[in-house]
């Protein structure tokens, strides 16, 4: 029987496409997400459509202390754990008030980093199984604009480096994940170009392929891999004139 797929942040629009992603391939589904209730449509709905079967749990991701027992309690350890969870709030309200930046900083950072330190103990000890972190191009480069959530997300995409690194010889796969633009609720009422701006589907999509076929950093639209490459190389007495 197969193991299932546990995703972490899905009531987000990303979430909910990788759950009909890898449900229509076959694999039973766990649903984590602070507010479970939103859940329940989920579940009936993957269920009715591709006849597998879903649970769902209740999962604070800054409430680190409590993962441990979030994991303990699932009723069947995942094959893969995809980390969704995001929050991306104005950078000028942040700038305001340091208790929202922090909490950027501790949900893009601290809660995703515990929570697969915590998997990836358990899947080095059997074996296998696949860590999926959604990190951002934000992480790339610091911009003023958006500081804070790219700081959290740089520290991330370093973390899940480091542990791809640590999990290389051991079976377990460590996939991150560089959307880019997603036309999802957090971006909504944003000026996106359209050519640079994925879909929640496109996204599910890349992830599932990219495990398939043992990929260790993907960006969704191949694009950014070279724009991002650009704006990494810019000088810094350059880059502070530039408004990006």
């Amino acid at each position: 029987m197969t193991a299932p797929v546990l995703i972490l942040g899905a009531t987000s629009d990303i979430g909910r496409a990788i759950a009909h992603q890898f449900a229509a391939q076959g694999y039973p589904i766990q649903l984590a997400a602070r507010q479970v209730s939103r859940l329940e449509p989920d579940k009936a709905d993957l269920e009715i459509r591709y006849g597998v079967a879903v649970s769902i749990h209740e999962f604070d991701v800054l409430a680190v202390e409590t993962h441990a027992a979030f994991i303990q309690q699932l009723p069947e350890q995942p094959a893969m754990v995809i980390c969704v969870v995001g929050f991306m709030p104005d950078q000028k309200a942040c700038e305001q008030d340091l208790s929202l930046a922090l909490e950027v900083m501790r949900t893009n950072y601290e809660g995703p980093a515990v929570i697969l330190s915590l998997f990836a103990n358990l899947f080095e000890q059997r074996g296998w199984g696949t860590l999926v972190g959604i990190s951002s191009v934000a992480g790339e480069r610091g911009r003023a604009s958006n500081y804070f959530y790219g700081s959290a997300k740089a520290g991330f995409t370093a973390f899940l480096s480091g542990l791809r690194h640590r999990l290389a010889k051991s079976g377990v796969q460590v996939l991150t994940v560089l959307p880019g633009y997603v036309k999802t609720r957090m971006t909504e009422g944003m000026k996106l170009p359209p050519q640079l701006t994925a879909e929640p589907k496109e996204v599910a999509k890349a992830i599932f392929t990219a495990i398939e076929k043992k990929k260790d950093v993907i960006y969704v639209r191949p694009p950014w891999r070279w724009i991002m490459a650009v704006i990494r190389w810019i000088p810094e007495p350059l880059f502070k004139r530039l408004s990006l």
